[in-house]
């Protein structure tokens, strides 16, 4: 718990305990309130608030720029194998409109693959189509199954025609990223 919001706790509580007279307190017992919700959604409000504008770094190791290879170069050596690591750059095609929990890069084919972010980490949801980004991770063969397909796709604000049009599970490389450097 935020130590902020424990204080503001303890305080609000001191407060309403000194308020009371004896007489009050013994006629008519304060009800306790659960706080639980209000305290989660302040410190929810908090984190927002506190992510600078700024930031370009995200994840837990940060991104070595002058070791990126091109997607290109990143698809060229995985081929044939089953996990790479690796560290390239590119522009972001798709971001999770809800969390900024994964991006889609784009091939030279027009086809996608998806980068997922190891230990939850994001970026934010407002990252725009083109920004161009270093991640570094590593690539895996990856099944993607039906219904994790779906929930990408509500993610991103898909139809509902295209949810439903989702019927095989997916078998290709999907990268995940220990780190990403944004450029804006």
């Amino acid at each position: 718990m935020n130590k902020k919001h424990l204080l503001i706790g303890l305080i609000t509580a001191g407060f309403f305990a000194g308020c009371s007279s004896p007489s009050e307190t013994e006629e008519n017992p304060v009800e306790e309130m659960d706080t639980t919700e209000v305290v989660a959604e302040e410190a929810e409000e908090t984190e927002e608030e506190m992510v600078d504008p700024n930031q370009t770094s995200f994840g837990p190791n940060k991104v070595d720029t002058s070791k990126a290879i091109s997607t290109k170069e990143l698809l060229t050596q995985f081929e044939g194998k089953t996990e790479i690591e690796a560290t390239f750059k590119a522009e972001i095609n798709e971001t999770c409109s809800k969390m900024g929990c994964w991006i889609n890069i784009k091939k030279e084919d027009g086809e996608t693959f998806m980068v997922r972010f190891e230990d939850h980490f994001t970026i934010p949801v407002e990252t725009e189509v083109g920004t161009l980004a270093y991640l570094s991770g590593r690539a895996v063969q990856d099944t993607v199954s039906v219904d994790m397909q779906r929930h990408f796709l509500e993610d991103a604000n898909a139809s509902q025609e295209e949810i439903n049009a989702i019927t095989k599970e997916k078998y290709g490389m999907t990268f995940i990223a220990d780190g990403i450097e944004l450029v804006k």
